[in-house]
């Protein structure tokens, strides 16, 4: 078994939330112990350093991440000091992250190890009657690309001594923890454990297990002990001088683990209650681990041998069942696997953070539970067994048929100033009246921080708590089922971000990646070309089996009306380098999306399963077959159209035969989603002119969004908004970064101009939702050009709407088939047409929607 050794000092911070950008000033810490022994990481020259002594510090670059311990080059620290005015945060930061500092620049030894010797008072500058309590670093290379940190990611601290009377461990070494006690983990029940110590004065030294002593030393600096573990669980050995100053770890010994199989009933993963909630069953896959205790707050985070968990026979899955619990009281818990790291479930329902949770708003969502500050770090799991079910008003949805479709993808960050699921429910009014019937929400299941698109997921089963609690969200489908409008889940399986207890539970800490051996990831994804996070490995069965579990969750407990998969390109283990290798047909990963939709469909035949492809069209049509939709990013054409650009407008892309699909509602056709630039910015900073006609006027770039939505609408098969889309959102995507939050501006609503494109969209939804036609499989198109128009036919009707996209006037000539009366929805007027062809000169933007039929 591999024993970690205990570097100088960690601070708590798990492998998803230590700080991923340098430059940002540390977080207050949390409390963190005396380093009980100087192996490992980091070195110092004396037992208990001073402030205004000459210390030389030596680093081991092959210990801890082991990020720089293939570097040959110069090795610089990026260091600053804790003092007792600094409120836990580094402060006299020696020179910036980026900077190659001289005085910071340490020397290699003949071993391979690094050192520098400093003053630790004059070097920082720190005043006089200003008291350094630790030296905090991290080492890096010259361009700072290469960062060595502790074994968990976290900031290294040496502690700075004042004079008097301290005592210290100098062994055995420990394992890598940053609760109020250190741990020496993996000892075994019978193991005896040699402990040495020393104190910085001469003193009556004493060594204690369980406040039972094993050694003294009378008038001494140093002592040695022998202690002998005889049974499973938590103990304690102090060191105390002279009766009062001590310091102490932690003890958790092991013993043969029970194999046994589930309790009849049980969940494989995750929580089961029983007896009313009195007992619970907690599960956890954990292939290929040794030993796993249950800490929480049933037993005060004490590792005990009541926490001991069983092993089924295939030494897959541990568990334990846990008696004596108050059904209406929540409990939060870990798992603590092997001694080396504490994960909080998977499969838990809500998380509690130590790092974000103190800014999420109270009217968001407020009394989520407390977390147990100085007992644990990191995430942990909660769990409580008895809760009011939601009791649904609406039970059952008629959901419109996919080629009606009018889905409207929202992030709530930045579509509602008070970003809760109430208030949204409160905004529904607003949707219905423009007509959509499908709502799409970003990622809302537990993501990295607060402030996210959501595609940086962590937990799969928990709900982010920064959009507000499962009721709230719960009653928000239940009010758009009583309008009729379906809800759609984003939902992201391609990766995962450091913060998931999967990722967690297998990694590389040298690599700084999955480990080979993780279930569910790769250790490098298999495509170069793009790659987010973590990638799943969806040839595993540990991983579909897990992806399954959480479609089933949120199906059955939020009524969710289908999924938006994110990335479905990269569910694929084929090596490629290049994205059209990544997206040329790929049998594994279609079978795996097939299986996907086949088990959604077994839970609820008509959910909708629509895919963020992006793939070869051979491949699409396969999924299209199967009942899938397809994502049809159609922002490049359209938005070059709208700007009054010619050369690349073409809207053929549109049509499903131009992809070769069946029918029309495999195809999700949008100009704009969350991730494209949004057309009116474009409008406005790069539109077209022509003598008086200017694209990049407000009146005229709404006009030409307005002439793209009635092509949009009008070309069959389900069709997709972003937010705001229908009222001309005209602020960049990269404003406050890509990612970044973007200003609300509800008061286009007050803007005449603004409210006429937003009418425009509600009746070209009408439209399409309203009249058979727009379904059609007739289609005749001329989809390039200045003049375009598409041609619909169905029984005795036509549709042909037509427009010009140039900033000149153009002359269109279509054949429209037949002669007589048209009806011109687009300007509520009629023409007569003596022949089968409509000549007319068509003034820049100029559009119409011409029908044999009256239309609805």
């Amino acid at each position: 078994m591999k024993r970690f050794l205990l570097p100088i000092l960690l601070l708590a911070i798990s492998l998803g939330c230590k700080k991923t950008n340098p430059n940002e000033p540390p977080e207050p810490e949390p409390q963190v112990v005396t380093p009980l022994v100087q192996t490992g990481l980091v070195t110092t020259d004396k037992n208990f350093p001073g402030a205004n002594e000459m210390i030389t510090i030596t680093f081991n670059p092959g210990k801890g991440n082991a990020a720089l311990n293939a570097t040959t080059g110069d090795v610089y620290i990026h260091w600053g000091v804790v003092t007792n005015s600094s409120n836990g945060s580094w402060k006299y930061v020696k020179s910036d992250f980026n900077t190659a500092d001289p005085s910071s620049k340490m020397i290699r030894q003949a071993n391979g190890s690094y050192s520098i010797t400093i003053t630790p008072q004059t070097f920082f500058n720190v005043p006089p009657g200003e008291q350094i309590l630790k030296i905090a670093m991290v080492f890096k290379n010259t361009d700072a690309s290469i960062v060595a940190r502790n074994t968990d990611g976290s900031d290294i601290y040496i502690p700075v001594y004042s004079s008097g009377l301290h005592v210290r461990f100098l062994g055995p070494e420990m394992a890598p923890t940053s609760t109020p006690s250190p741990v020496v983990a993996n000892v075994t029940v019978g193991q005896q454990l040699e402990i040495s110590g020393v104190a910085s004065q001469s003193a009556n030294l004493k060594l204690t297990l369980n406040d039972i002593e094993f050694a003294n030393a009378a008038n001494a600096t140093q002592i040695i002990g022998k202690a002998t573990i005889t049974t499973i669980g938590e103990q304690v050995i102090k060191i105390t001088a002279n009766g009062s100053v001590q310091q102490s770890f932690k003890v958790t010994a092991t013993g043969a683990v029970t194999t046994a199989a589930l309790p009849s009933g049980a969940k494989p993963n995750g929580v089961t209650f029983l007896n009313n909630g009195g007992s619970a069953i907690l599960a956890l896959y954990a292939p290929q681990k040794n030993y796993v205790y249950a800490l929480g707050d049933f037993n005060n985070w004490t590792a005990t041998a009541n926490s001991y968990m069983k092993r089924t026979a295939d030494g897959n899955t541990w568990w334990i069942q846990l008696d004596g619990l108050d059904p209406n009281t929540e409990y939060a818990y870990q798992f603590w696997v092997d001694g080396t790291i504490k994960i909080a479930d998977p499969y838990t329902e809500k998380v509690l953070d130590p790092n974000y949770d103190q800014y999420i708003p109270a009217t968001n969502y407020a009394n989520f539970g407390t977390y147990p500050t100085g007992k644990t770090t990191g995430i942990v799991s909660t769990m409580k067994a008895s809760q009011s079910p939601y009791s649904w008003t609406n039970p059952a949805i008629t959901r419109p048929a996919k080629n009606d479709l009018v889905i409207y993808e929202l992030l709530l960050r930045d579509f509602l100033g008070t970003n809760n699921y109430q208030m949204l429910k409160d905004t529904v009014n607003y949707l219905s009246q423009l007509g959509v019937n499908a709502i799409e929400l970003l990622p809302v299941n537990e993501f990295e921080g607060n402030n996210s698109w959501g595609y940086n997921p962590s937990f799969y089963f928990a709900l982010d708590k920064y959009y507000g609690s499962k009721p709230m969200l719960q009653a928000f489908v239940d009010a758009c089922h009583a309008k009729g409008i379906a809800v759609i889940l984003d939902v992201v399986f391609n990766h995962a971000e450091g913060q998931s207890p999967m990722v967690q539970l297998y990694w590389d800490a040298a690599n700084n990646r999955p480990a080979a051996n993780n279930p569910w990831f790769n250790a490098v994804a298999p495509h170069s070309a793009i790659k987010f996070g973590n990638d799943f490995n969806h040839e595993s069965m540990a991983t579909r089996n897990f992806v399954k579990d959480v479609l089933k969750f949120w199906m059955q407990e939020y009524r969710i009306d289908g999924y938006r998969f994110d990335f479905t390109k990269g569910f694929t283990q084929k090596a490629s380098s290049d994205d059209a290798a990544m997206s040329a047909k790929d049998d594994s990963r279609i079978a795996i999306l097939k299986d996907y939709n086949n088990y959604i469909r077994s839970i609820d035949p008509n959910a909708y399963v629509i895919l963020e492809h992006l793939c070869s069209d051979e491949e699409e049509k396969l999924l299209a077959a199967e009942g899938m939709m397809l994502w049809n990013n159609l922002n490049h054409s359209f938005m070059e159209a709208s700007m009054g650009w010619l050369t690349n407008s073409n809207f053929n892309r549109g049509l499903f035969t131009t992809h070769g699909f069946a029918q029309a509602d495999g195809l999700v056709s949008y100009m704009e989603s969350h991730d494209e630039e949004r057309m009116m910015y474009k409008n406005l900073q790069y539109g077209n002119a022509a003598g008086a006609y200017n694209v990049k006027d407000l009146n005229t770039a709404l006009k030409r969004q307005e002439l793209c939505a009635a092509f949009l609408f009008t070309m069959p098969g389900p069709k997709m908004i972003w937010q705001f889309g229908e009222l001309g959102y005209d602020i960049s995507i990269d404003h406050n970064g890509r990612t970044g939050e973007k200003p609300l501006l509800w008061d286009y609503n007050k803007q005449a101009a603004r409210v006429a494109l937003k009418n425009a969209f509600a009746r070209f939804i009408a439209l399409k939702k309203n009249n058979s036609i727009f379904k059609s499989n007739n289609i005749v198109a001329n989809l390039s050009g200045a003049v375009k128009y598409i041609k619909l036919s169905e029984g005795t009707n036509t549709v042909v709407v037509v427009g010009n996209f140039d900033v000149n006037t153009q002359t269109a000539s279509v054949d429209m088939g037949t002669t007589g009366t048209w009806y011109d929805v687009a300007n509520n007027s009629t023409i007569s047409l003596a022949g089968s062809s409509y000549i007319a000169n068509l003034a820049p933007g100029e559009y119409h929607i011409f029908s044999k039929a009256l239309l609805q």
